[in-house]
């Protein structure tokens, strides 16, 4: 009892710190793509810890299988190091005893990474692509930077000259608009007012930006005429109530959704978000042979051809997901035979150092 909790504290503190390091380079590299669009006025600032936090599941289950491969790889390798297998082995422990040992942990990573992909990532994806479809279909004033012209999708251009403090009322507005016509004429239309504010319509719910005190010309391609309007006020509806996102694809359906529905790429989606806490499982087995190294190498000796052996896995998986969707490889198939040659090359490592014994 006292050696199976040393080996799982090892195992899960080394897991630990490895999917720490993982999770903040992955963080970080996408934290800074976000800033960087927000920095563009592409989606307002006060988003971004939310959608950081919707992503943090799909950085897990991809994440936690790589960090307690090398978990095991780095804990069983310090044993090798420091010599204490060869005690192990002396007091009558097996390469099969290591193993279900270290299959107690791999259940508890399994597990969180089947809530991960079968539930926490697709509903996590789906709330980010509508927080993110929301502010790419409505002109969202609030994440404009003063002083600058600003591309906020479906032809549209806008430019303040300032906010009042509470940012609610802008000064010297300009919008540039490329729009069709009722007919399916194509229109484009420059706006200009002295300033201008966001309201809701109480009744309807509907989002408008009423403008104040400017000019509206609107010209029709290919005619040397033009369109002018005086206002004192002037709307522009920029969203209506309960408008939102069609989101179609499976990557955002729920599991339960992909199991009633037969579509390929329902199905290899399903495949995918089964195959992750599958993985966990095989690559418990690949990384007990993997983790015996001679005390003269290093525990590092066989990291890069363990990387190595994860990253062909993980790679065989998601093309067999791509084949699956475009319909090139058969449902029924799947992606099983790839699990199972993988889990075929564990049992062969395992019989493999079981014959050779643990210490030589």
């Amino acid at each position: 009892m006292i050696v199976f909790r040393y080996l799982t504290r090892e195992i899960l503190l080394t897991m630990a710190a490895v999917a720490g390091v993982l999770l903040l380079v992955i963080m970080g590299s996408r934290f800074i793509r976000y800033f960087s669009n927000a920095a563009e006025g592409e989606i307002p600032v006060s988003i971004l810890g939310t959608l950081m936090l919707f992503h943090l599941p799909g950085f897990l289950e991809l994440i936690l299988p790589l960090a307690f491969f090398l978990g095991i790889l780095l804990a069983y390798g310090q044993l090798y190091l420091n010599s204490e297998i060869t005690v192990l082995v002396a007091c009558g422990t097996s390469p099969m005893r290591l193993l279900q040992v270290s299959l107690v942990p791999a259940c508890v990573v399994a597990v969180l990474v089947g809530l991960c992909s079968l539930w926490l990532t697709p509903a996590g994806a789906l709330h980010n692509e509508q927080l993110l479809e929301e502010q790419r279909s409505r002109l969202d004033f609030t994440s404009l930077a003063p002083g600058r012209f600003q591309d906020f999708g479906g032809g549209r251009t806008a430019y303040t000259e300032s906010f009042d403090d509470d940012r609610s009322h802008m000064q010297e507005v300009f919008i540039s608009e490329r729009q069709r016509r009722r007919d399916g004429t194509p229109e484009s239309a420059v706006t200009r007012a002295a300033s201008g504010y966001q309201t809701v319509d109480e009744d309807t719910g509907s989002r408008f930006l009423v403008l104040e005190n400017g000019e509206r010309y609107s010209v029709e391609p290919g005619r040397h005429e033009a369109e002018r309007l005086e206002f004192a006020t002037y709307a522009v509806r920029l969203s209506r109530a309960g408008e939102g996102a069609e989101l179609a694809s499976p990557e955002y359906a729920s599991t339960a959704a992909l199991l009633d529905d037969d579509d390929t790429r329902a199905q290899a989606q399903l495949q995918w978000r089964l195959s992750l806490p599958v993985m966990v499982f095989v690559l418990t087995l690949l990384a007990m042979p993997l983790s015996r190294v001679n005390p003269r190498q290093g525990r590092f000796a066989k990291l890069l051809p363990a990387v190595f052996l994860h990253v062909c896995y993980l790679s065989l998986l998601l093309a067999a997901l791509d084949a699956i969707g475009r319909g090139s490889l058969s449902v029924a198939v799947g992606m099983w035979p790839i699990h199972g040659a993988f889990l075929l090359l564990g049992l062969g490592l395992m019989a493999h150092a079981q014959r050779r014994g643990m210490a030589g």
